[in-house]
């Protein structure tokens, strides 16, 4: 669901957003800019960690790590 928002913005950030970024795309260029600023939702990111859990490929992963955990790094 999309929520309709009034912003203010300096006229100099302005202009610059409307130079670089086309009419049609400038929502969701805003939703993207403020999306990448806040803190991730810790639900969304739990949920992230257990699908990547999954993943085969991550698995095999930790045999090429596991002389690196603890005792490979310097103190």
């Amino acid at each position: 669901m999309s929520v309709r928002l009034n912003i203010t913005m300096d006229d100099d950030v302005y202009a610059r957003l409307k130079k670089e970024v086309p009419p049609k795309k400038l929502s969701a260029f805003i939703a993207g800019a403020v999306r990448a600023k806040l803190h991730p939702d810790a639900k969304a990111l739990n949920a992230a960690y257990q699908a990547a859990s999954k993943e085969r490929w991550r698995t095999s992963l930790d045999e090429d790590w596991k002389h690196i955990d603890g005792e490979g790094w310097p103190k």
